[in-house]
């Protein structure tokens, strides 16, 4: 087995980040929702797919979403989904 799968890679993102992520998270979920889409499966296909057709333009969301990195947005789901438990 190689070395360097005997290591856990540390990853991390600064606070400020953080905050962003959660704000276009939210501000994108208020314009699915607000177009009578599925916000959870929109987004679920944006972050499985990188397309950025599955979120709409409406109130910018579309443009919003794509200042993020796909992790960043998965860091900040888990990240709250794991705060409640």
């Amino acid at each position: 087995m190689s070395e360097k799968f005997n290591f856990t890679m540390k990853f991390n993102v600064d606070k400020e980040k953080a905050n962003e992520a959660e704000e276009i998270l939210v501000n994108v979920y208020k314009a699915l929702k607000e177009k009578g889409y599925n916000p959870i499966n929109q987004l679920v296909g944006y972050i499985l797919s990188g397309d950025p057709t599955y979120i709409t333009n409406h109130n910018n969301a579309r443009s919003l979403i794509r200042q993020l990195e796909r992790d960043e947005l998965l860091e900040e789901l888990i990240k709250k989904y794991l705060e409640d438990k």
